[in-house]
């Protein structure tokens, strides 16, 4: 059977980008930027997402454009004869699964929130009470269920017309009402009377503000953000390889990639912290600035229900890219590994993880009391083992199958990532001692410091 591939180049990059777009985005990097120092973050984190980042993200795309496959198949394809490497494909299937294990019932929360302020929910509610509605929603496990079963049942309705007609042509769309969304977002919040400020805490670099967290502890911050931003490691890029056609180069496309998300996420400080500096709210980190913050300054902002309505339709849109492109994932697994067609892999994953989904919605309720890794609630253990062991971990696997003799080889990865029109990675010595070297080690940071 042929396999399938996107119909564009904006396709892939849209898809990609999409998949790597998502909540932390959001909430996690202007929260970032403004606790670490402001600009002096955002530096650090773009020369993390260049010499981290992008070269990981050449080495899961090429991985999955010369194996032409899911992540097994394609390790199988390319790996020495006898070698194991392609075990990481297993490991790579149980990290997307996990991963839609909680995301589903977050994007969830975003699409709940977007209906609440289109329909003048929080018209009524006093700004003391806005927290309550957030607090309820969790304390209601038929709400939450049915909010993760709209995102789940859409999420595969939209993969079962195919990568072209349904992925590639909805992803198309979505990702440009985003893009829009988040400039109109972004130009009304520069209007509000606290914009210098807002601006001021979020890009100008505050040496102050970085010493007080410690600058060691700001270069992690922005490494972590720049590696994890990405969402490597899993095998959620390599799929989109594996459709992608010769023409272009992997680093160029890497790069574009990269700097869509780099937009996305500086461009929602640009919403965030205006509006807060404007109406005298702190920023804070997590749920509680999404869902308790940014609705009290929607409710007391003119227009407040449309800049809310319009902010959670963005919201819902940059969860659900993400959503809709680890499933795609999670069918092409199952159709070049077990050899069913789309339409069956459909049925059987919806399904499997409308089930699997389930405790991530009970753990905030009638399962509130149960505690896992750490003592973490079942949505943290579920995002601890992915975002602490399992991205960290597969990207370290990639690098090393791409650069050293016992995996595909340095030489290999190079002639794929350079294939095509574009810019190329160089060839030098010292270049390819970085890869072999040092990066290791800046994962390897990364992988320990989640696990402290």
């Amino acid at each position: 059977m042929k396999r399938e591939s996107f119909a564009s180049r904006l396709g892939f990059l849209l898809v990609s980008a999409g998949c790597a777009i998502g909540i932390g985005n959001v909430w996690r990097f202007p929260y970032e930027a403004g606790r670490n120092g402001g600009g002096i973050f955002v530096l650090f984190y773009l020369l993390f997402l260049v010499i981290m980042g992008a070269p990981v993200l050449t080495m899961e795309l090429a991985v999955g454009r010369a194996g032409k496959s899911s992540a097994l198949k394609a390790y199988k394809a390319l790996e020495p004869k006898g070698s194991k490497w392609h075990i990481h494909g297993v490991f790579c299937m149980v990290g997307c699964y996990i991963l839609m294990m909680y995301y589903t019932t977050v994007s969830g929360w975003m699409l709940s929130y977007f209906f609440k302020f289109l329909t003048g929910t929080f018209d009524s509610v006093p700004s003391s009470e806005v927290g309550g509605v957030f607090s309820s929603m969790l304390a209601n496990p038929g709400e939450m269920t049915a909010w993760m079963a709209v995102t789940v049942i859409a999420g595969f309705l939209v993969v079962s017309l195919g990568l072209q007609n349904g992925l590639e042509r909805i992803t198309k769309v979505m990702m440009s009402a985003l893009l829009v969304l988040i400039v109109v977002l972004a130009v009304h919040s520069l209007t509000l009377s606290g914009a210098k400020d807002g601006l001021t805490f979020y890009l100008v670099p505050d040496m102050e503000r970085a010493m007080q967290q410690g600058l060691g502890s700001v270069i992690t911050a922005a490494m972590n953000q720049a590696f994890f931003t990405l969402s490597l490691g899993i095998g959620a890029m390599e799929i989109f390889g594996s459709y992608m056609s010769r023409d272009n180069t992997l680093g160029g496309e890497s790069l574009r990639i990269c700097a869509l998300d780099t937009f996305v996420a500086i461009a929602s400080g640009l919403i965030i912290f205006p509006a807060c500096f404007s109406f005298g709210v702190e920023p804070d980190v997590g749920p509680s600035l999404i869902f308790v913050t940014l609705p009290n300054v929607f409710i007391n902002m003119s227009g407040g229900r449309i800049w809310g309505t319009l902010f959670f339709l963005f919201m819902t849109f940059a969860s659900f890219s993400t959503v809709i492109a680890v499933f795609e994932n999670l069918l092409a697994n199952c159709i070049d590994n077990f050899g069913w067609d789309r339409k069956k892999a459909v049925v059987i994953n919806a399904v499997f993880i409308l089930i699997a989904s389930l405790p991530c919605v009970f753990g905030y309720n009638i399962w509130s009391n149960l505690h896992l890794i750490g003592g973490r609630d079942v949505l943290d253990t579920e995002d601890f083992l992915v975002s602490n062991l399992l991205l960290p971990g597969g990207s370290l696997v990639y690098l090393l199958f791409c650069v050293s003799k016992w995996g595909w080889g340095y030489d290999n990865y190079l002639e794929e990532a350079n294939t095509g029109t574009g810019w190329k990675l160089p060839k030098s010595k010292l270049f390819k001692a970085y890869l072999q070297f040092v990066l290791p080690v800046l994962i390897l940071i990364i992988l320990v410091q989640g696990l402290r």
